[in-house]
């Protein structure tokens, strides 16, 4: 399956490891980890007395009468709370939906801070003086930068439009609280270490008892969803809603906050972690094991098919049987989609698209024979002269791309007249590259015409790298899958040719495999033909 990690018992790469079998090995190991733990947040075993264990009782166990009270202040430490919401009783196993409008006091208001501090203590008794009582405190603002829609015109609002590039503060909308409200009893030895920090274990004598497990949802706030503060707003809305979840839900959670939370220290910017939410949120768990099992999948076929393809690649000496037009495609291609990335995207997303950059453009040097001497002093590039083979790939080249500019021009130039006269744009550079962008994503696929008219010319394919193509096929297959999958639940008015699109490079991949079949059969018929020639000779 994997033929780069394989060498003869005589090579001298036999000697050392392969840089593959490693990654492959630890890329097992991971997913066998991932596999233990995913595991055990499935399965947490709960305490068992009969074998002698210590086991963590609830303390809603015992029926307790609370109390849900949530308060705002400008620090979570701080003791001057602003009570807004009262709820008592609280039942944990109920579900509630409360509006209630916040005053902002005079720091919030002047593009400051304001937190909310969730309580549930006692009924009737302030949670200051309960000594079982738990909180969770969660910023009800954010700073981000404003959106001003619409051109600037005059001298104000040019003005505004300068100082718009600060981050102001933001108002968070929605506040969603949950407890874990079944009474589950855990193994002080077993404690998952995910729940630790939000347990709160309360003694008594021989018995330990743990108070409710409180968490405020910051997953449930999009970026369009956010109000601007400024210096004359008074009061904004506040949705309180509440409910009760189960022990796996609410270790989910935990794990997808931490996630979220990771993504920002990597660079991500709101409208990527929005996306990331949207996703995240509206899938159930096992959903989301599946799309991460794809996920890896995915990127352990795109490693492989470019580790092979810059192995086969520094390997070629001829060029025969190779389309340089689609070799240059490529390459302005995934140029352009990182210039497009370039705007908006974080570090951890820019650096795979670079190092394919790189890679293209090191192969339009190979594909055009140009060699770069940095050692000589005379001729810094050299370009070396085709041979008869490859002036005859050449030609078909140039055939199949005649034959192919019939329809991608007159597509290219209706795709460029629809874009002037219904795209807005904020600047030409933001729409040339929109422009170019959608027309690699929309003809793109077409750039395999030629490559495939030169196999049907030279009547074979193997001066392609297969072990590449089926990487890279695999990875397709993968993508338009899951983007049809996503788009199944889609009401836009081109939804449904959007997702018949998916599965056009399929089509070509296709006939590529029907190509490679078809002249691997004709090439054990001819070599069958010779062989029963000589036989007859003799």
């Amino acid at each position: 399956m994997f033929p780069s990690c394989y060498t003869k018992p005589g090579d001298s790469g036999s000697k050392r490891m392969s840089f593959t079998r490693i990654f492959l090995g630890m890329f097992v190991v991971y997913m066998f980890h991932t596999a233990w733990v995913l595991y055990g947040f499935l399965n947490t075993k709960p305490c068992d007395r009969g074998k002698g264990e210590q086991c963590i009782t609830s303390y809603l166990a015992e029926r307790p009468k609370l109390q849900l009270s949530v308060f705002t202040c400008l620090v979570p430490d701080d003791s001057q709370l602003n009570l807004i919401l009262r709820v008592d009783p609280f039942h944990p196993h109920s579900t509630f939906e409360k509006q209630v409008n916040v005053s902002l006091p005079e720091e919030t208001r002047a593009n400051g801070g304001l937190h909310a501090v969730v309580y549930i203590h006692k009924a009737g008794v302030s949670p200051l003086d309960d000594n079982r009582e738990v909180h969770y405190a969660a910023s009800l603002t954010t700073y981000i930068t404003p959106r001003h829609a619409g051109p600037q015109k005059d001298t104000t609002r040019q003005e505004e439009s300068s100082r718009s590039d600060a981050l102001v503060s933001h108002w968070k909308p929605h506040l969603s609280i949950t407890v874990l409200s079944t009474d589950f009893t855990f193994n002080k030895a077993g404690l998952p270490s995910d729940l630790r920090r939000h347990m709160r274990v309360f003694p008594e004598g021989r018995r330990m008892t743990y108070l409710p497990l409180l968490l405020v949802d910051q997953l449930s706030v999009r970026a369009r969803d956010l109000l601007e503060v400024s210096s004359s707003t008074r009061q904004l809305p506040l949705t309180v809603s509440y409910q009760g979840t189960s022990l796996q839900s609410f270790r989910f959670w935990v794990h997808l906050q931490d996630l979220v939370y990771s993504l920002r220290q990597f660079g991500f910017t709101e409208e990527n972690i929005d996306e990331i939410k949207e996703t995240l949120c509206g899938s159930n768990l096992y959903l989301l094991i599946l799309t991460a099992l794809v996920t890896a999948l995915h990127l352990i076929c795109e490693f492989l098919a470019l580790k092979n393809d810059i192995t086969s690649w520094r390997k070629k000496k001829s060029m025969v049987g190779m389309s340089r037009r689609s070799v240059v495609w490529r390459c302005l291609s995934t140029l352009l989609v990182f210039l497009h990335l370039l705007e908006d995207t974080s570090l951890l997303v820019l650096l795979p698209v670079g190092l394919g950059v790189c890679v293209e453009v090191w192969k339009v040097f190979k594909v055009f024979k140009v060699h770069v001497h940095l050692k000589s002093y005379r001729s810094f590039m050299h370009v070396s002269k085709l041979d008869e083979a490859e002036r005859k790939t050449a030609e078909y080249d140039s055939q199949a791309s005649r034959y192919l500019s019939y329809l991608v021009y007159p597509l290219c130039v209706s795709g460029v007249v629809f874009s002037l006269v219904y795209l807005r744009y904020k600047s030409y550079y933001s729409w040339l590259i929109n422009s170019l962008l959608t027309g690699v994503y929309a003809f793109g696929f077409l750039s395999m015409v030629p490559q495939l008219f030169i196999n049907h010319k030279l009547r074979t394919v193997d001066h392609l790298q297969g072990t590449v193509l089926m990487y890279r096929g695999t990875n397709t297959l993968l993508s338009d899958l899951c983007s049809s999958v996503s788009l199944l639940s889609s009401s836009g008015p081109f939804s449904s040719s959007h997702q018949l699109s998916c599965f056009r490079d399929e089509l070509f991949f296709l006939l590529y495999l029907y190509q490679r079949r078809h002249y691997a059969n004709k090439a054990r018929v001819r070599e069958v033909g010779t062989q029963s020639k000589k036989l007859k000779t003799q």
